[in-house]
């Protein structure tokens, strides 16, 4: 019988990511009550420095930046946004973006999966979490109450699964 497994992991997708950027900041560009207030969003890889010359301009930009992120499907719950910090004469917000399953949230869902009635063996490896279920198609453990629940609870995580006996090959991924 094939070998079935599938990983559950945490990512951004960073093209979605980049579009939510674009459009921010074109928005920033356009928008009226943007204008002369020196708002501008600069992005250096998953980091994104939102400046402003007020600080209610600037929670105002991470507002928009936060609706275009929900617009493209990138959940807030990778966002790590910190409160605006005068440095000079602007404000300046620093937002990171979080990725991976912390060893905490991973020993949670790790419980809930042995409490499952499929027989399943989940190993942490670095940010991500490999389930091995024992003789039970990966169907049948996507399709679980219990797999749905982890799903809901971890916000934008996606669950893959290796199709093939060696398990590197095709993969299925649900949002």
């Amino acid at each position: 019988m094939a070998d079935n497994s599938f990983d559950i992991v945490s990512k951004i997708d960073q093209m979605e990511l980049d579009n939510a950027f674009n459009q921010c900041d074109r928005e920033l560009a356009t928008r009226f009550d943007f204008k002369n207030t020196g708002t501008k969003i600069e992005k250096n890889g998953t980091k994104v420095i939102i400046e402003s010359d007020t600080e209610e301009r600037a929670k105002a930009a991470l507002d928009v930046f936060k609706d275009k992120l929900v617009k493209r499907s990138v959940s807030l719950k990778h966002l790590d946004a910190g409160d605006p910090k005068l440095s000079g004469k602007t404000f300046l917000i620093n937002c990171d973006f979080k990725e991976g399953i912390s060893t905490e949230n991973a020993k949670k869902i790790a419980f809930l999966l042995m409490d499952m009635p499929v027989p399943v063996e989940p190993i942490m490896t670095h940010s991500k979490l490999d389930v091995n279920p024992e003789h039970h198609s990966i169907k049948k453990v996507k399709n679980n109450k219990y797999s749905e629940q982890i799903y809901a609870d971890m916000g934008k995580t996606h669950i893959t699964g290796d199709l093939t006996d060696s398990g590197d090959g095709i993969s299925q991924s649900t949002e």
